[in-house]
């Protein structure tokens, strides 16, 4: 086990959680699928209790824990994008697969985990500061997905 780990807890779907971000994004796989060795308030013996995956780089653990806790904006998965083309296919993919479409380039998956998908334009406007920076962050504001030549566009004035 590695030293250190992002544990998400899921009602009870945690290795399809970790499938669909294994097959979405890079640098993301599934690793071992632990079984419970009992029962327990929300699932029998035998049932997947953790699933160990990475998602673009970053270890975690998924916990099937029940329906106690929900996932909050307060935790996010911050994805940097190189273009449309990159910034539209990780979006679409999580929204087009039960997700729900959020504000400034947040949305949720299906499991209730908020993801920023963030072009790397709109982050490189904002380290600028001053009007350059203002003027992105105006451009983004109204936004869902974030438009990749409306942020250019904001940044060249």
């Amino acid at each position: 086990m590695i030293k250190n780990t992002i544990c998400l807890w899921f009602e009870r779907d945690a290795e399809e959680a970790a499938r669909f971000y294994a097959k979405t994004f890079p640098d993301s796989r599934v690793g071992a699928v632990l079984p419970a060795p009992a029962d327990y308030p929300d699932g029998k013996a035998g049932d997947a209790l953790t699933v160990e995956f990475t998602v673009a780089g970053i270890p975690c653990i998924g916990l099937n824990g029940g329906a106690q806790f929900k996932h909050s904006e307060a935790f996010s998965f911050q994805i940097a994008t190189g273009d449309q083309e990159e910034t539209d296919r990780y979006w679409n993919a999580i929204v087009g697969n039960g997700g729900q479409e959020s504000q400034c380039g947040w949305c949720k998956d299906k499991w209730g985990v908020s993801w920023q998908i963030t072009p790397r334009v709109l982050t490189d406007a904002l380290a600028k500061g001053g009007d350059t920076a203002k003027r992105a962050f105006e451009a983004m504001m109204p936004m869902k997905k974030i438009d990749v030549a409306a942020i250019e566009a904001a940044v060249r004035g």
